[in-house]
Parts: structure tokens; C-alpha cells; sequence
């Protein structure tokens, strides 16, 4: 779906087109298989998570877009609830807890810090600034949903109203540990309580499509977030695996199994799944900006074809100290991080830009698999790559390299479709158990550590000199 941006910074989708889209791919992917509708025994619905809107409880009426995960109308209000006495305050109670008890719920609110990225803060500036919501929230008639909920909504004609636990948790306003939608957060925050939807299991029949939208009532069997359905789809059942998806943005997960693992920075715990009484934790890092750069680059006319980048950046033997920051959109970190070129010459080619975006994607893959070594207790296990950028082998040998990690990448890049099909099969029993999942994996390419991590250093290390330069703009 086509992005909107009404203001600078702001990103939205239009609820409208996006429901025309999802029925039109649904149908055209059926007819492309030479099937019928009556034949489809269930639906599975993997969707960009983080990404919502509020609607009238009555009416069915939205109050706004979509507001993207990649929107920045909430950057001041993070700024100043993160230079705030009362976070202090937060910290300073819930480092204490932590001290005295060792529990690691409490070590997260110990340093927790706001980013735009997050659904709670978009979620109180839109209390804060449109009337009609918070209207509608004090009368109990105000519904909150991400991509899922409301696709789930608008399938069923309003007759079911509920997320799944991989959803949920990725909104950062549904507690992990406690597997509820958290209270204290949004009195903090000043976000009604009512307006949230009942959580199901992921792997669920949360009812059927109605019949006048597909001709014939569908059931559905999956509702599942993006990265947690690549998961899935690459088959990361086990405690160690690691899955890097490459796509907008860049997310690593490591399945943690039954162990929840407090926030740090920079990683935080997800449910990776839930189906019956399997209850799946991950930890995930994310980065930004990694198609939408590489798209961006496309649109300036930096290359005509994605497929040349590859080449472009092998011509060369280095990028020349050309360094790419990337953050057009979002930062975790810091929400006025500048997404820049730095390092130019007379003697810059095209060559030497795009290899520097490449090179981008790969060193920020290289701080957040240091990260997750250092913070994650367990032995990690071969690393399994998906998303559109992963068909570049630039990128994926010189992260293997960096890394000195195997990197496997499927045949099938779109692992989140996959990952919904594994899972509506489980619910309407088309597949038994995961163990067959794992004999439908096709790995295309394989990438091994070919060079020292150690020869990439003074670029690696003139790139984060440019990240420092880029931050606060």
C-alpha cells in the first residue's frame, strides 16, 4: 500500500485502499493458483505490525489513517517524556525493585526510554489531538487496532473484534510478563484502557470471512505480526535459532523459547507465538530505513534496476570513506537522527554512494548481532536470512563476514506469507505437527565467512564516527 504523507514526518496508509488491496490479493492469488474459493480450507493473515487506527465502537466510523510505525508525529512528545523528572523518578523505583527482588520484570521499566516507534506514544497523541477518539473512548465506544485487528473487523462485517499475542506484544502497551494490555503504562500516558481488543491465540479459528466478500465464507485459522510469521516460516522453532529479515526495515529475532528476556537497549522481548498451551518468546533488534533507502536511491536515480547494486558496489574496491547514516524515516534511538551521505570527494562516483548504502545495511547488522551475543544467554544456531534485501549477496557476505556467522537464505524470500500458511494449516489441521513444516524448508544459498571481520574496521569505524555526527540534528 502506497505510503501518505501529509505532513513532514508523518506516514500514513488510507484504511480504505488498504482493505481493496488485501480482498484484490486474496482473490488474484486464488485464480493465479487455478483454484476456487471453495476450495481454500483456511485464511492466515501475517501484517506490518505497529501500525493502527481507532474507530467507532457503533459505526465502524475511523477517526483517522492509518498511522505507520514509521511516523514521526509523536518525536516531541518522546523528547519530552524522556528528559522528564517522573522517568527519572520511574527508573530510579524500578531499579531498586529489580535490586532487591532479581526479577526481571522490573528491569526493564529500570531504563525504559520512549521512541517514536512505539504504538503508545502515536497512540496518546491521538487522545491528545483528535477530539472525535477521545470522545467516543469516554463513552466506551472507541476501538484501537493494529493492521490485523481491523482487517479482522472489516472480514467479519464487525463481528469480530480481536488480535492475536505476536500483535499485541509488538505495540509496546501489551506486557509480555503478565500477558495483559498494560495499565500502568497508559494511565501514565493518559490512554483509555477501553479501547483495546481481546488477545486469542495466534494459531485460532477467530471465525469466517463473510460470505458476500469472497462469495463463500472463509474461514480464519492465523492472525500473526510480520517478523514473528517469518519466524515461523523459516522454521525458528527451537531456542538459538536466529532470523534476520531484510526488508523496509531490518529486524533480527532469536527464538528464546520459554524464557522471556527483560528489554535491554536496543532489544526487546516479543511472544513470538502462541498456540494452545506453547506459549514462544523472542528477543528482536531492529534497524531502519533499509528498503526504503535502497528504494530512495532508485527514485534520485542512483540506479535503474535493484538487481545492479550488487555489481555497482563489487566494482570498486571500497566505498572511498563515503559513509551512508540511514534514519529517513525512524530511529529507535533518537527520533532527530539525520539520515545523510558524508565523506564526499570530487572523485564520488554512484558506485561509491551505493556501496555505502549496502554497506550500511551490513555494519548496522554487525552492531545488532554484538548486541545480541552479549545480552542473550544461549548458544545461537545458523542464522536464517529473508526479505527482499536478502537476495543481494553483497549484503549477506559481508554481514557473514562481519559476523564470521553461516548465513542461510531460503528459496522463498517472503517468509510472512509463509509463516501464516504454517500456521492456518496447524489450526485447520492440514499439517499435523511442526516437525513437517520443517521438511517443506528449500535453502537456495548459503553464505560462510570468507574474510577477517577485522579488514572491515577502519570502515566500520568511520562509519559509526558518522552516526555520532548524524544524531540530534
Amino acid at each position: 500500500v502506497e505510503s501518505l504523507y501529509p505532513r513532514p514526518g508523518w506516514v500514513e496508509l488510507d484504511p480504505e485502499v488498504l482493505w481493496s488491496q488485501f480482498v484484490g490479493v486474496i482473490k488474484e492469488a486464488v485464480r493465479a493458483a487455478g483454484l476456487h474459493m471453495r476450495q481454500i480450507a483456511g485464511l492466515g493473515i501475517s501484517t506490518q505490525r505497529g501500525t493502527f487506527i481507532t474507530w467507532h465502537k457503533r459505526t465502524g466510523k475511523t477517526f483517522h489513517n492509518f498511522i505507520s510505525w514509521q511516523d514521526l508525529r509523536s518525536a516531541e512528545l518522546v523528547n519530552s517524556w524522556n528528559k522528564s523528572l517522573l522517568l527519572k523518578v520511574i527508573h530510579v523505583i524500578f531499579t531498586v525493585l529489580h535490586f532487591l527482588t532479581g526479577n526481571d520484570r522490573y528491569l526493564a521499566p529500570s531504563f525504559l526510554t520512549f521512541s517514536t516507534q512505539q504504538t503508545s506514544m502515536k497512540l496518546s497523541w491521538v487522545f491528545k489531538n483528535i477530539h472525535e477518539a477521545e470522545e467516543a473512548a469516554r463513552k466506551n465506544n472507541c476501538c484501537f487496532g493494529t493492521v490485523d485487528t481491523w482487517l479482522l473487523y472489516r472480514l467479519t462485517k464487525g463481528s469480530v473484534y480481536a488480535t492475536d499475542y505476536s500483535n499485541a506484544s509488538a505495540t509496546g502497551v501489551f506486557e509480555p510478563f503478565t500477558k495483559c494490555w498494560n495499565p500502568t503504562l497508559c494511565n501514565l500516558l493518559s490512554i483509555p484502557m477501553s479501547i483495546y481488543p481481546p488477545v486469542k491465540d495466534t494459531s485460532f479459528n477467530f471465525g469466517s470471512a463473510d460470505s458476500e466478500i469472497f462469495g463463500v465464507p472463509i474461514p480464519i485459522m492465523a492472525v500473526v505480526a510480520d517478523q514473528q510469521s517469518a519466524m515461523f516460516g523459516e522454521c525458528c522453532f527451537h531456542p538459538g535459532d536466529v532470523k534476520l529479515t531484510m526488508g523496509t526495515g531490518g529486524f533480527w529475532n532469536v527464538n528464546t523459547g520459554e524464557h522471556l528476556f527483560a528489554s535491554q537497549r536496543g532489544l526487546y522481548p516479543l511472544i513470538g507465538w502462541k498456540i494452545g498451551e506453547e506459549v514462544v518468546y523472542l528477543t528482536e533488534g531492529c534497524m531502519s530505513d533499509i528498503g526504503t533507502a535502497i528504494r530512495w536511491a532508485q527514485d534520485i536515480n542512483l540506479f535503474t534496476n535493484v538487481d545492479e547494486t550488487e555489481k555497482m558496489a563489487r566494482s570498486i574496491v571500497d566505498s572511498q570513506g563515503v559513509c551512508f547514516v540511514p534514519g529517513f524515516q525512524i530511529s529507535v534511538n533518537d527520533p532527530y537522527l539525520c539520515a545523510s551521505f558524508m565523506g564526499l570527494k570530487p572523485s564520488t562516483t554512484r558506485n561509491h554512494l551505493v556501496r555505502a548504502i549496502l554497506e550500511s545495511v551490513a555494519f548496522r547488522n554487525k552492531q545488532l548481532y554484538d548486541i545480541i551475543v552479549k545480552t542473550v544467554r544461549l548458544p545461537l544456531q545458523t542464522i536464517r536470512a529473508d526479505g527482499g534485501v536478502s537476495n543481494n549477496s553483497f549484503v549477506m557476505q559481508m554481514t557473514s563476514d562481519l559476523i564470521n556467522k553461516k548465513i542461510e537464505k531460503p528459496a522463498n524470500a517472503d517468509m510472512s506469507s509463509l509463516g501464516a500458511a504454517f500456521l492456518a494449516g496447524l489450526a485447520s489441521g492440514f499439517w499435523t505437527d511442526k516437525e513437517q513444516l520443517k521438511k517443506l524448508r528449500r535453502i537456495e544459498a548459503v553464505f560462510e565467512p570468507q574474510k577477517d571481520s577485522e579488514e572491515y574496521k577502519p570502515a566500520m569505524d568511520i562509519w559509526l564516527q558518522a552516526m555520532k555526527r548524524s544524531l540530534h540534528w
